[in-house]
């Protein structure tokens, strides 16, 4: 567990770690924080961000609704 959290970015890292201590329940932050070797402050504070994400996935949306490639059955009238 600890060489996959070592490879995870930073912020990564510590979403896995919450992650982690929630499974666990009492004592987990405790105990995550000993196996990874952070702080417990620093999952204490990854779960005050997680607890902040919003709920909607589609809200950071990278690609706009309607793009991409248009279908083949409204052809462009100017290249007729």
């Amino acid at each position: 567990m600890r060489g996959y959290y070592e490879t995870l970015s930073e912020k990564d890292g510590r979403r896995f770690a919450v992650l982690q201590a929630r499974l666990l329940g009492y004592g987990g932050i405790t105990y995550i924080a000993g196996v990874l070797g952070c702080s417990a402050k620093t999952i204490e504070r990854a779960a005050n961000e997680l607890d902040g994400l919003p709920n909607d996935p589609a809200s950071g949306r990278i690609r706009v609704i309607g793009g991409g490639r248009k279908k083949k059955s409204n052809p462009n009238p100017s290249l007729s």
